[in-house]
Formats: structure tokens, C-alpha cells, sequence
């Protein structure tokens, strides 16, 4: 991390709440916090709240951490880290047209501004993983501005695909430098700007290899209890339209199928199936210990724009565990095709996973996953920093 210590940077995050889930850029940002304090602004999501519990409990939330109650803030699962501060700016929660965006754009740079030391003589540094900050790029006390893109949001499920686009445009065309996830993304963002570094997913190996000594030890869930020699097949993730139903359907008929995580959307046909189970969100901290109980780890993902552009986080993190993996055959996961058995049909699908619960990992497969010691948080936070002190 010696590169990271030569330098005097402090860095301003745009992205999901902090704590709420571990993204990639809590991932990135807690491995940078020791050489480069940051201020991690807390943003609301990028589509219109609807009248689902979900999303009332989400805006509700929302209202507790911008009035600054006690219950929003014992809700977070642990202390922040050192180096870290994280605030909540008000704004409204839409960017459908010029007001809401000029709106938003005064409220939001107003509040971070009044956080932000001009006299500071450190560099600052904006990354923001959100189309939703292009209006604020220029507008913050920062020098420099980055653009973290992890997905494709002009076709993810729920958004406003105009929007998205239209605000992505415009931040992938002002900011200093952009880092995308996967290849596909940088095709797509290659439209807008030539200046475009790929930085893949890491793991957090100790977190995930650990259970797999641990996991006779632990209270099994209630899912896991097999009746006879009943296979288990367990997805991780959100639970919504980018999930192949008829994928999981077929698979349902041949095992019990576990899908955990919030569900966003779902088709009644997967809630109405006797095989298959929807236990609900996991915290992180438990997901590898939940992994030793199934026997096949799966990625029944539709092959839809949205999929081809992603580069699923949860992949490598099913590779740490040593189980073995079904996924559909998607662009962002190709140069792992030797560690998992990856298809494009639903038989092909149903048949592997069947057979590798039979069959167990193989041997070439595990060792094929021994690189997966070049991708840690840390080796990718080093990468990072490097963009960073570049940009």
C-alpha cells in the first residue's frame, strides 16, 4: 500500500448507504480509509418510492437519518471505521426533469460543502458510483472527480431507463477519469469518453474461507434440514426480474432451491412453488456459513441486457467457498469459466447442478479458483488508489 501512503488524498463517495450492504466500494473504500480519509455521503435510491413495504420502510429510513434520530443511528451494524464520516444530505428523491435535477444539485452540493475544509491542502478526490451526481460535478469544494461505474442503470429493473442514460451521459463526459467493472461496461461507456480504466471485483478470502472450517458448529437455518437425500441449490442476491423464472422453475423440480435476499420483485410462480424458498435478506456476515449447507451454489440469471453488463459481485465470493457453482454463461464472469460450470440453456443448467450435487467440485475446478489469492479487496484497492493518484 506504499503507494497509497506517498499520497495526500481525501476522498468524497457518492454511493449506497454505508453498512447497508457490502458493495464493492465499501469494499474499496474501508481497504483505502488508513492513508485517505473520506466523507461518504449517504444518497437516496435512483427510482421513485412506490407504496410496497420495501420501499416504505426504505423512506421511512430515509426521514430518521435525515432528522437525525437515535434509532437511525443505532441501526448501524458496527462503529464507522476510523477516518470515515458519513452524512445524510436531504434531497428529493426524483431527477425526472430540470427542477427536481437543479433542485437537487443545490440541496446536495450546499450540505456537502459545508463539510468539506477549503483550507485543506490535501488533494480531494469525488468518487461517486451514481448516474444521479452529474449535476454536481464542478460544484463541490473537490479537485478531481471519478466516476466508479458498477453497472448499467439505463436497464436495470424499476428505473427510468431516459433518466439513467441521459444523467450517465452527461457525469461519464465531465468527470476526470472512469472505472468500470467489467469489459462490457467499458463498451458501453466508450460512447462518452475514451478515458476508461477496468477495475474487476475483489473477495475478502478470510471472510469466506473461514466458515468452511466453522460451519459444523453453527445453528443450522431452517431451510437446510433435507428431507431424505433432498439436494439443496441456494442463490444470494436481490430478488428480482433479472432472475430467469422458468431457470428456476425447472430447477425447483429436481431439489429444494433457496434463494436469499430482499425481494424487490418476483414472480407469484416462484413464490407458489413448494420447492422453492424465499427466507429473505442474510447479512454478510452470515452468508458464509449459510453456503456449507447447500450443495450446489447458483446463478439462474436471465440473459437480458442488464445481466450482460453486469459483473455479479457475489461470483467470487460463491468461489471462496468452495462449493461448486452452476451460473448462466454472462459476459462479466468468462475469464472464470474455468473454476464453474457455466451454461446457456435451462437443461444444461438443471443437469449440472444436478450432477455436480452428486458429483461434488471437481479437482480442476478447485484448483483453477487458487488464483482467486491475486484478487483480494486489498490487491484491488492498490489498483485503485493508482487510478486515483492518476486521474
Amino acid at each position: 500500500m506504499s503507494k497509497m501512503c506517498d499520497t495526500s488524498c481525501e476522498l468524497v463517495i457518492f454511493s449506497d448507504d454505508w453498512g447497508r450492504h457490502p458493495s464493492s466500494c465499501q469494499h474499496l473504500v474501508s481497504q483505502l480509509l488508513p492513508q485517505m480519509p473520506a466523507l461518504w455521503v449517504n444518497t437516496i435510491g435512483m427510482r421513485m418510492p412506490s407504496l410496497k413495504p420495501a420501499d416504505i420502510k426504505k423512506v421511512i429510513t430515509k426521514l430518521k437519518q435525515w432528522t437525525g434520530s437515535k434509532s437511525a443511528e443505532s441501526s448501524q451494524q458496527s462503529p464507522l471505521p476510523l477516518n470515515l464520516r458519513v452524512i445524510n444530505p436531504l434531497m428529493y428523491p426524483g431527477f425526472r426533469n430540470t427542477l427536481e435535477r437543479k433542485l437537487n444539485s443545490h440541496l446536495i452540493s450546499h450540505q456537502v460543502n459545508r463539510h468539506l475544509d477549503r483550507k485543506s491542502d490535501k488533494q480531494r478526490i469525488a468518487i461517486t458510483t451514481l448516474p444521479i451526481t452529474a449535476d454536481l460535478v464542478g460544484k463541490l469544494h473537490v479537485d478531481r472527480w471519478v466516476y466508479y461505474c458498477v453497472d448499467d442503470f439505463s436497464v436495470w429493473p424499476g428505473l427510468d431507463s431516459r433518466v439513467m442514460q441521459q444523467m450517465e451521459a452527461e457525469l461519464a463526459s465531465k468527470v476526470d477519469r472512469v472505472i468500470a467493472v467489467s469489459n462490457n461496461l467499458i463498451q458501453r461507456l466508450g460512447q462518452w469518453t475514451s478515458n476508461i480504466d477496468l477495475l474487476t471485483h475483489g473477495i475478502e478470502l478470510s471472510h469466506w474461507q473461514s466458515a468452511q472450517k466453522t460451519a459444523s458448529q453453527t445453528v443450522s437455518p431452517t431451510w437446510a434440514h433435507r428431507q431424505n437425500a433432498e439436494m439443496i441449490f441456494l442463490f444470494w442476491g436481490l430478488i428480482d426480474e433479472r432472475l430467469d423464472v422458468s431457470w428456476c422453475l425447472k430447477l425447483a423440480d429436481f431439489g429444494k432451491l433457496v434463494l436469499v435476499g430482499p425481494v424487490q420483485a418476483v414472480d407469484e410462480r416462484i413464490t407458489q412453488h413448494p420447492n422453492i424458498i424465499l427466507p429473505g435478506p442474510c447479512a454478510y456476515a452470515n452468508l458464509p456459513s449459510i453456503a456449507q449447507h447447500a450443495d450446489v451454489l447458483v446463478m439462474p440469471y436471465a440473459d437480458l441486457p442488464v445481466t450482460r453488463a453486469m459483473q455479479p459481485l457475489k461470483f467470487k465470493e460463491y468461489l471462496a467457498t468452495g462449493k461448486s457453482i452452476v451460473a448462466r454463461n454472462l459476459p462479466g464472469i468468462l475469464d472464470w469459466q474455468d473454476c464453474a460450470d457455466m451454461v446457456n440453456h435451462v437443461d444444461a443448467f438443471v443437469t449440472q447442478a444436478v450432477a455436480r450435487a452428486i458429483g461434488g467440485l471437481p479437482t480442476s475446478q478447485h484448483d483453477a479458483r487458487k488464483r482467486l489469492d491475486h484478487e483480494t479487496w486489498q490487491c484491488k484497492a492498490q489498483q485503485l488508489a493508482t487510478h486515483l493518484i492518476a486521474a
